[in-house]
């Protein structure tokens, strides 16, 4: 079997950036995460479970190279100690374990969460590629040619229309859903090519490093969550995170993200010390619009010049659905769009070829230190714990509706 993975850089930056900073605040932290899939598969996800077991064989045996680790090194937020931990460091395959439970793929990895918390990202793209290998690849390219080149086409027009006060841009984020890596390294390169003036990074650290282009991410829900069972009391567990990630980053990757409990809820401990020291924010659950006026509107009650800061979109994204609240807000704050299956996994016609359709996957930290942890989303069905009753202590504490 061709591997899936061959290189450690293949992942999402945020999985370095919060992998540094737990690693050098709560490296003692023990972890559960769980993989997932949310929609209905054209056959039994179990049916490749073999395949999924071969695969994490090889990733266990990978190790970061010389010039990978010199890669990291440059990047002017990563420490030299990570460096050094990241030179010894290998996934170990007793943390993770794949099993069929009748239709229903299991994945689950356990152990310290600096050990087992990169696992994520390579086990997606590994359950992404082997599913889709077994159908037609020659109509999904050809399929998925065609409408790059209309999303390309789509950001060429924009040098043609009125000029807002903010320039659009466009990241890829789609390395976790993707049809394939060679696809996406296709797709990542025709965008860098093409369309350079408004594509301005990858989320895909080997993209990154090999293209030439900004490797872009910050932190993703699992930091946040972690915090959740770290000592602090539960009120103040997202004062907390920001705060150490404000001490580990010193002005470096300035996003925060805002829907782990919610944007209310978030909004309401992101005064003004946190809204000076973070240069913006990431939508990832319900409408972006209402979330884009509550922090423009937040911003204005704090008296900060919000054309200062930066709103980040990267929920569900279409190109289409980017240049729209890209119009609507373009006058009025800094932008960014970062995109992902709509970018490296949209093949086929799905009337037409249903095999096509992207799997709704995720492998997300359900536990630390032996306590349930969980995002209160914004979105109906992003909520994944199988505690109801800390669910409902957590959103008695943040007073959010069921």
């Amino acid at each position: 079997m061709h591997p899936v993975i061959t290189s450690l850089l293949d992942t999402d930056l945020y999985k370095f950036t919060m992998w540094q900073a737990l690693l050098h605040r709560h490296p003692q932290t023990q972890s559960e995460y769980r993989f997932v899939c949310r929609n209905q598969p054209q056959y039994p996800l179990a049916e490749l479970l073999p395949e999924v077991n071969a695969a994490l064989d090889h990733l266990c045996s990978l190790r970061f190279t010389k010039g990978e680790l010199d890669y990291l090194a440059g990047l002017r937020f990563i420490k030299s100690d990570f460096i050094d931990f990241l030179r010894i460091f290998q996934f170990q395959r007793s943390f993770i374990e794949a099993r069929a439970e009748g239709d229903t793929l299991t994945i689950v990895a356990r152990g310290p969460q600096v050990h087992v918390m990169g696992f994520e990202i390579f086990v997606l793209a590994i359950v992404n590629e082997l599913y889709f290998r077994r159908f037609n690849a020659t109509a999904a390219l050809a399929s998925g040619r065609e409408r790059l080149a209309v999303k390309v086409h789509q950001l060429q027009d924009l040098a043609q229309q009125a000029t807002l006060r903010h320039p659009f841009e466009l990241f890829d984020f789609g390395l976790r859903r993707r049809y394939s890596g060679a696809w996406q390294r296709e797709v990542v390169q025709t965008f860098a090519t093409q369309a350079p003036q408004w594509f301005k990074g990858t989320s895909n650290v080997l993209l990154a490093r090999d293209l030439g282009l900004v490797p872009i991410g910050t932190m993703a829900h699992e930091y946040l969550q972690s915090y959740q069972a770290l000592g602090v009391r539960l009120r103040d567990f997202q004062k907390a995170a920001l705060e150490d990630w404000v001490q580990e980053y010193r002005g470096d990757l300035g996003i925060a993200l805002t829907d782990t409990v919610g944007m209310d809820a978030f909004l309401a401990d992101f005064d003004l010390y946190f809204a000076k020291l973070f240069d913006g924010l990431r939508h990832d659950s319900g409408d972006p619009v209402a979330w884009g006026e509550k922090a423009l509107a937040h911003y204005a009650k704090l008296r900060i010049d919000a054309h200062t800061k930066r709103l980040v979109f990267s929920d569900g994204l279409t190109l289409t659905k980017a240049l729209a609240l890209y119009r609507h807000f373009g006058d009025r704050t800094q932008l960014g769009f970062g995109i992902g299956t709509h970018l490296t996994n949209d093949m086929g016609n799905p009337e037409v070829t249903p095999e096509m359709k992207p799997l709704n996957i995720v492998m997300k930290l359900t536990r630390a230190n032996g306590q349930a942890v969980a995002k209160l989303s914004d979105t109906p069905g992003k909520t994944l714990c199988d505690d109801e009753t800390y669910l409902a202590y957590l959103r008695q504490v943040f007073n959010v509706k069921d």
